[in-house]
């Protein structure tokens, strides 16, 4: 089999869906062929652990790790929550403190491109030394964190490998750039990183066609769509709730606050006793302080159920059991290629997806193809209550279904034929 060397920051018992993209190439690469070899930090600072993920990685597969010293521990000493969060990615961008004012200055700042920037010297050091003794041909990097493709970049420079860059988010693109109390200077060293990496890479994957845009401004290089999927996976164990049960399943950031839907949901329960007697709220997940504000604001307190980070088995089974799965991104033009990964077992778990996002998101594209639910702008009111509505009278005659189609092409094992393909 032909080895390939996959250089990842997240790996199991990393939890959320950074992990997971990669952990299942890995899965299925042996089926076309190709052995891969994976090197991860051998101390790292993830926010979010799941365990169960474990399972999933190849009992004889070769991992290779090597000490990381990352600046977060050092961070903890000022503030150990406002550390956790902003790793998180959360930023608070109403009422921050000076202390987070200063950690958001000196991580834009003085980690370019960010805090696991001290893992790339020693990394090729040693990577140098196994792409020799395993006489691996090609090597692959996955970022964000953006860091790692600096050891890709170094690594091809030093022994000819074939490098394949892949980006789950862009770069100097993606939303939370902006608030990181960015200098002119800082924002330079971005961009010029960005494109050393984007015109040294033999072959770049990205999750959107949005973002194979952006990349073609700024290099000649092949680029290929791979997006982010689900995985078959074993049976779950579900039945449907008995509440009108709009569930929302991950991180739910500062920024993906859909007032609208928040106004929408408030003023139906307040027309509606018997609406109100069946509506539910559910996250599971971490969510910002801001988007809890607003939805008490609009007096949906008592509908709302917060069950905390679970394990991705516990996550499928929300999916499967909740009546519409809500979906939310940032509205502004930098995210409309944002897909937000959860949205391919959204789709597995057959049902209806309430997406609310910016104009033109590339989401609404996907959803449409797939039949797999509806999506509205934020400015959206009048058919956004007219859709809950719609789906709320299906529910009660416990006819709420999802007919999606055609998302077999978004199974881990057909991706994993499509990235064979490019290696």
């Amino acid at each position: 089999m032909k080895k390939v060397l996959i250089v990842t920051y997240y790996w199991p018992p990393a939890g959320g869906p950074g992990v997971q993209r990669w952990l299942k190439f890995v899965k299925y690469l042996r089926d076309f062929g190709m052995e891969p070899i994976v090197y991860v930090p051998e101390n790292p600072h993830y926010p979010i652990e799941d365990s169960t993920l474990e399972r999933e990685v190849p009992k004889d597969i070769k991992i290779l790790k090597q000490p990381l010293f990352e600046p977060y521990g050092l961070a903890k000493l000022f503030s150990s929550k406002k550390t956790k969060r902003i790793s998180s990615g959360i930023i608070q961008t109403k009422n921050q403190s000076i202390a987070e004012k200063f950690m958001l200055w000196v991580r834009g700042n003085f980690f370019i491109p960010d805090a696991r920037k001290f893992w790339v010297k020693p990394s090729v050091a040693y990577l140098s030394r196994v792409i020799e003794e395993e006489q691996i041909q090609t090597v692959i990097t996955t970022g964000p964190p953006h860091s790692v493709h600096l050891i890709g970049h170094q690594l091809k420079n030093a022994k000819s490998v074939k490098w394949v860059a892949d980006f789950r988010d862009p770069w100097t693109s993606i939303g939370y750039h902006k608030k990181l109390k960015l200098t002119k200077a800082s924002q330079k060293k971005h961009k010029n990183l960005e494109r050393e990496v984007l015109n040294g890479a033999d072959q770049i994957v990205v999750t959107s066609a949005t973002t194979k845009k952006e990349f073609e401004t700024l290099t000649s290089k092949p680029i290929e769509v791979i997006t982010n999927g689900y995985d078959v996976g074993p049976a779950v164990e579900y039945s449907l709730d008995r509440n009108f049960t709009i569930s929302h399943i991950g991180s739910l950031l500062t920024g993906r606050n859909p007032i609208n839907l928040w106004k929408t949901l408030s003023r139906l329960a307040s027309e509606d006793p018997v609406f109100r007697a069946d509506l539910q709220l559910e996250f599971m997940g971490v969510v910002s302080k801001d988007v809890m504000d607003s939805m008490y604001k609009n007096e949906l307190g008592p509908y709302i159920k917060m069950r905390g980070y679970g394990t991705h088995t516990d996550a499928q089974r929300r999916q499967r059991q909740s009546q519409v799965l809500l979906l939310v991104e940032i509205d502004s033009q930098e995210t409309k290629g944002i897909i937000p990964g959860k949205l391919f077992e959204y789709m597995a778990a057959k049902r209806p997806i309430l997406a609310i996002g910016p104009k033109d998101w590339e989401v609404g594209q996907l959803i449409e193809e797939t039949n797999s639910g509806v999506v509205f702008d934020y400015q959206d009111k009048d058919v956004l209550r007219n859709q809950i509505l719609k789906w709320y009278a299906e529910f009660k005659k416990n006819r709420l279904v999802c007919p999606s189609k055609n998302i077999e092409q978004y199974s881990r094992q057909n991706l994993t034929a499509h990235l064979a393909q490019l290696l």
